[in-house]
């Protein structure tokens, strides 16, 4: 079990990543509302060499995905697609290279991970595999980032500010 002190959703996910020992490691929310077999065909992805990082598109079930969250979500991906970052998701889950994702240096350890991860990645001129992955309605708990319009509007502005740095706008 690893345990990081920081909040936020960055720093849990980086501490994953730096305590992990496999060579190939995944993120997937831990909410119920992902299956993890997912990760076993976007994992043959990277390790066959087709994609340096494979990435998951939700294909939401009803009452999966509130409308603020997926139009947030809509917004920015269409900006990052305009900068050549080939995704329709902010990836909820990831398959990687433990050493090639640490080595992008993501410093976001909040809501902007996963931004930064495929801004970064982006950059560097990765691969990019998007995989569609059903999304069901979360296990149980409400969600910090989807479950209010205050929480999709948080998410992004934060995501906002990463965008701007960039130079995306």
């Amino acid at each position: 079990m690893v345990v990081e002190p920081r909040r936020g959703y960055g720093a849990a996910v980086h501490a994953g990543l730096v305590a992990a020992r496999g060579e190939l490691v995944a993120v997937l929310d831990g909410d119920g509302s992902l299956d993890p077999a997912v990760l076993e065909p976007m994992a043959t992805a990277v390790r066959d060499g087709r994609a340096d990082l494979a990435v998951g598109r939700r294909v939401p079930r009803p009452r999966a995905w509130p409308w603020h969250a997926r139009v947030g979500n809509a917004l920015i991906a269409a900006l990052l697609r305009t900068r050549g970052v080939p995704v329709h998701d902010i990836a909820p889950v990831r398959v990687g290279r433990r050493q090639a994702l640490l080595d992008l240096g993501v410093a976001d350890r909040a809501f902007g991970y996963p931004l930064e991860l495929l801004l970064r990645a982006g950059a560097a001129g990765w691969r990019l595999h998007e995989v569609d992955v059903a999304y069901r309605p979360r296990a149980g708990g409400r969600s910090k980032v989807s479950g209010s319009v205050r929480g999709t509007a948080r998410a992004v502005r934060d995501m906002g500010r990463l965008l701007a740095a960039a130079g995306i706008s």
